[in-house]
């Protein structure tokens, strides 16, 4: 069965779970260096835990426990497979890695205006939600089961709600500690991926 998921896919599942191994036994030290750090933030003890650029990449395969790390997974398992198979490997690739960074701008932007305690953000989740905009985008129709509660519903709706859902958590400053907003910029980025190379608005046909 796991053969059977499209190689990118498969790929950025095991080196996931190859990194949350290694987050189990080297610790905090990954966090330092790999984690989301917003702009404002210090150096913590003798190694600097700032923002560096790099971060916006290495930041998407570290996860903060178990269950935040196979709730990505699966959800990269039953939405990604099939985009990778619509995208093609390269422009699958491209695409979620572009989620992954718009997730992580709109993380650094929403705690910039906050001007809260600086914390990392990780996580798969804004390439996750991405995927599964494109999910929504190119299987409208496709049944989609909510795990909690278990309601059937088109891709196009369960799309939507999560949208809603992540903006009203968000705003509300619902379940601290959960980045919302980076969730709905990896949506965004996705969108605008998907506009730029169908030449939709707000991007002109390339002739």
């Amino acid at each position: 069965m796991f053969l059977s998921i499209p190689p990118v896919t498969r790929t950025l599942i095991i080196v996931n779970l190859a990194v949350f191994l290694l987050q189990e036994v080297v610790g905090d030290a990954l966090l330092i260096w790999f984690a989301l750090w917003p702009l404002h933030s210090l150096a913590a003890g003798p190694v600097p835990a700032v923002f560096q650029p790099w971060q916006l990449i290495s930041y998407g395969f570290l996860h903060g426990s178990i269950v935040h790390l196979l709730f990505n997974m699966l959800g990269l398992y039953m939405f990604g497979s099939d985009i990778e198979r619509v995208f093609g490997q390269r422009r699958y690739l491209v695409y979620y890695f572009t989620c992954v960074v718009t997730a992580g701008i709109a993380q650094l932007v929403v705690l910039a205006m906050s001007g809260g305690p600086p914390y990392p953000t990780l996580g798969a989740s804004g390439g996750v939600f991405g995927v599964l905009l494109a999910f929504g985008m190119y299987f409208p129709r496709r049944i989609v089961v909510l795990i909690f509660p278990p309601i059937p519903m088109p891709a196009w709706l369960f799309v939507i709600v999560f949208g809603a859902l992540e903006l009203y958590l968000g705003i509300t400053q619902t379940l601290a500690g959960v980045a919302h907003f980076a969730h709905l910029g990896g949506m965004l980025g996705g969108y605008l991926m998907i506009q730029y190379w169908r030449g939709r608005p707000p991007f002109r046909r390339r002739g």
